[in-house]
């Protein structure tokens, strides 16, 4: 049953990638209000950096759930901060492989069991300069997660109800550059999400509800 259940929700949600993406509109209701000062579209010539980060998908306690990281407090920008397993693209490498990749080696999830089911649509981040290419992978049943120590602090597993629950965007005050700025974030499972990995999940979320998944 749990089994008939997952491979449908995977079929339509495939099938949802396959279309026409909410793209950037429904990325810009968690786009931090900073961003506007940064620039819109990559500027021409300018050095491209490429990454990749996927959404896993997998049932577990009776419905999708997926995992965030909390990166370890390393002294750099991006430390401590929950974000989507990913990195950068290395030579050769397709973005699809790129993501596979970078979740097998922070969360050592066996790439050979996760079936990505299409693309999100991708982020400029003016501030690192990053080409964002955001996949969804999908597996029955939830992997036996092995985070890697020097990557990973912890692991969130919001289900996808708590995405689709609109009490779970929130707002807050944080310091970006020495100023401050309200920014929008997700409350998932105990933890704040915001920046480019809320952007990606605002519009998998838009998605989901225009495919009739929420």
């Amino acid at each position: 049953m749990i089994q008939t259940k997952a491979e449908s929700f995977a079929r339509s949600l495939e099938r949802a990638l396959a279309g026409p993406l909410p793209g950037e509109s429904a990325q810009a209701a968690m786009a931090p209000g900073y961003l506007e000062g940064l620039g819109g579209p990559e500027p021409p010539g300018s050095a491209r950096r490429e990454a990749s980060v996927l959404v896993l998908l997998y049932f577990s306690g009776g419905e999708p759930r997926f995992p965030l990281i909390r990166r370890v407090e390393s002294g750099g920008p991006h430390g401590g901060q929950i974000s989507l397993p990913g990195g950068g693209r290395e030579p050769g490498e397709s973005p699809g492989e790129a993501a596979l990749r970078e979740t097998e080696e922070e969360l050592g999830a066996d790439p050979s069991s996760i079936r990505l089911l299409g693309a999100l649509s991708e982020l400029w981040l003016p501030s690192s300069r990053f080409q964002v290419s955001p996949f969804v992978g999908f597996r029955a049943e939830r992997p036996a997660f092995r985070p890697s120590p020097a990557e990973v602090a912890g692991i969130l597993e919001p289900g996808l109800s708590e995405l689709l629950d609109p009490s779970r965007r929130r707002s807050g005050l944080r310091e970006i550059g020495g100023r401050r700025w309200e920014l929008p974030y997700y409350l998932l499972a105990g933890g704040e999400v915001w920046g480019a990995t809320a952007r990606i999940l605002a519009e998998l979320e838009a998605l989901l509800r225009a495919a009739g998944l929420g």
